[in-house]
């Protein structure tokens, strides 16, 4: 009976939990991304999406992570966890889950690029 109770309350609690949201996402634009690239030595391009659709088109001086792959590939590929890392993919909302998940790997300065490729 008490083990009922205490499962109860977990999942009451993780379902008011926003999976794949960030305390505090910042998200820019094509505009914005430019600009901080041309402004910032350290950023770091991350494309999100499957190697398939990295071959297919992306961002010139990206690197890719897949999603799926994102937690155990990020130390080797992003080092320095305060360096300004984009993450894209096609349409904005595997690069937040990504965003979340580096964050909470204790990444600081992260940024979505809204509306990802299909902009």
């Amino acid at each position: 009976m008490k083990i009922k109770k205490v499962l109860k309350r977990i999942f009451r609690r993780e379902s008011k939990k926003s999976f794949g949201s960030t305390r505090n996402l910042k998200e820019i634009n094509y505009e914005e991304l430019h600009k901080l690239i041309k402004s910032h030595a350290n950023v770091k391009l991350v494309d999100v999406r499957s190697p398939q659709e990295f071959a297919e088109r992306r961002i010139t001086t990206a690197i890719n992570i897949p999603l799926y792959n994102i937690r155990r590939d990020a130390v080797r590929y992003l080092p320095n966890k305060n360096d300004t890392i984009i993450l894209y993919c096609q349409s904005g909302s595997r690069s937040k889950k990504g965003c979340a998940i580096l964050e909470e790997l204790g990444y600081t300065d992260l940024y979505n690029l809204k509306g990802g490729m299909d902009v």
